[in-house]
C-alpha cells in the first residue's frame, strides 16, 4: 500500500472505536500532500503511523484535532523525522497476556517463555498478573498463587466457561528483540509511554504497574535479529519444560519472507507457537480461519499456525472461534 492507504487505514480499521485521536490524526495525513511528502521522505520501515506519532508524542506534540496539529508536524519534522529513523515501534502492552493466557494456560507445564519482539519484557509475566474475564455482568477472577498483582487485566470474553481458572507454571523466561529496552532506563520508559496511544490512561496505569513488577525479577532479554538470535536463546531453555515461543504485532515488522521463514524455524524447534498478528501478517494463519469470520481491526490468536480466537489488539476483548 502507499503511505495515504496505509494512514487511512490504521484511522479507520486500527484506531477507529478506540483512538479517536489517532484515527483524526491518521485520516487527515492521508489526505495531505504536503504532510505525506514530509513522511515519504522516511525509509519505508520507518514510515508506521505508530512509529511517527510516536515520536511527535515524545516530542511534546499536543493531543488535539488534526486541523490543529497539522502544521505543528510541518514545523517539527526534522526532529521527529530525526527520531523515527533511530527509533522502532516497540509496544509493550501487557494487556495482551489477558488474550494470550486462555491458549497458554493450557500448554502442559512447566513452561519455559520465550517470547519473540519483547521490548522490556512486560508480556512476559502471565504468571505475575490477576485477571477479571468478563461477560456481561458475570466475571471469573484468575490471580497469581501468591495472591492479587498491582497489575489487573480485564478482558471482554464470549464464553466464560472456556477462561483459564489458574495461571502458567512459568519457571524460564527469556526474550528476543533488536534493541531491547530497559525500564530502568527514563529515555527507554518515556518511549514505552509515548506508544501508549492518547486516550487510553488505562494502559498507561497499567503499564506504570507492570514496570514495577518486571523490575524486580527482570527478565532475560538479548539482542539480535529474530531468526539469528532463536538457536542459541532456545538452547539455554531447562530441559523438562515445555518451550512456547510466542509474539504479538511483531511480525507485521518484517518481510514476508522472513515470516516464513521464522515460522518454518518454530516449527522445526518442536516448540508450542503462540501467535497474535494481524489478519495479514501470516497467510498460512489466516487460511485456518472459519469461512465468512469477520476479523474487523482485531489480532488473530493462533496455536501452531492454526487460528483459535480474535483479540482485541491491546487484549480488551477475546471471541473463540473454536
Amino acid at each position: 500500500m502507499g503511505t495515504a492507504e496505509v494512514y487511512r487505514t490504521f484511522g479507520e480499521v486500527s484506531a477507529r472505536g478506540t483512538s479517536p485521536v489517532y484515527e483524526d490524526w491518521a485520516v487527515g495525513l492521508s489526505e495531505d500532500a504536503e504532510v505525506l511528502g514530509l513522511v515519504d521522505t522516511l525509509p519505508r520501515s520507518r514510515r508506521q503511523p505508530n512509529l511517527v506519532f510516536g515520536c511527535a508524542r515524545l516530542l511534546g506534540v499536543p493531543v488535539e484535532a488534526w486541523s490543529q496539529v497539522r502544521d505543528w508536524f510541518v514545523a517539527h519534522w526534522d526532529l521527529v523525522a530525526s527520531e523515527a529513523l533511530t527509533r522502532t515501534t516497540q509496544t509493550n502492552e501487557a494487556g495482551r497476556c489477558a488474550t494470550l493466557l486462555p491458549v497458554l494456560a493450557g500448554v502442559d507445564g512447566p513452561v519455559a517463555l520465550l517470547e519473540v519482539g519483547a521490548s522490556a519484557g512486560l508480556c512476559l509475566y502471565p504468571d505475575r498478573y490477576s485477571y477479571r474475564y468478563v461477560d456481561g455482568a458475570d466475571e471469573v477472577r484468575v490471580d497469581p498463587v501468591d495472591g492479587p498483582s498491582a497489575v489487573e487485566l480485564t478482558c471482554r470474553v464470549d464464553d466464560l466457561a472456556r477462561v483459564p481458572r489458574r495461571l502458567p507454571d512459568v519457571v524460564w523466561r527469556a526474550g528476543i528483540d533488536l534493541h531491547p529496552l530497559d525500564i530502568t532506563d527514563p529515555d527507554d520508559a518515556a518511549w514505552l509511554d509515548a506508544l501508549v496511544w492518547p486516550e487510553h490512561d488505562d494502559r498507561r496505569a497499567r503499564l506504570a504497574a507492570a514496570v514495577s513488577v518486571v523490575a524486580a525479577e527482570p527478565p532475560l532479554l538479548v539482542a539480535g535479529d529474530l531468526l539469528d538470535a532463536l538457536p542459541g536463546l532456545v538452547a539455554q531453555a531447562p530441559a523438562g519444560a515445555t518451550l512456547v515461543v510466542q509474539h504479538s504485532a511483531v511480525l507485521t515488522y518484517v518481510d514476508l519472507a522472513v515470516r516464513e521463514r521464522f515460522a518454518t524455524r518454530v516449527r522445526e524447534l518442536g516448540a508450542v507457537w503462540l501467535s497474535n498478528e494481524g489478519v495479514g501478517v501470516l497467510p498460512q494463519v489466516a487460511e485456518t480461519l472459519p469461512p465468512g469470520t469477520d476479523v474487523g481491526g482485531r489480532f488473530v490468536v493462533a496455536q501452531d499456525g492454526v487460528a483459535v480466537a480474535l483479540a482485541e489488539q491491546h487484549g480488551r476483548g477475546f471471541a473463540r472461534l473454536r
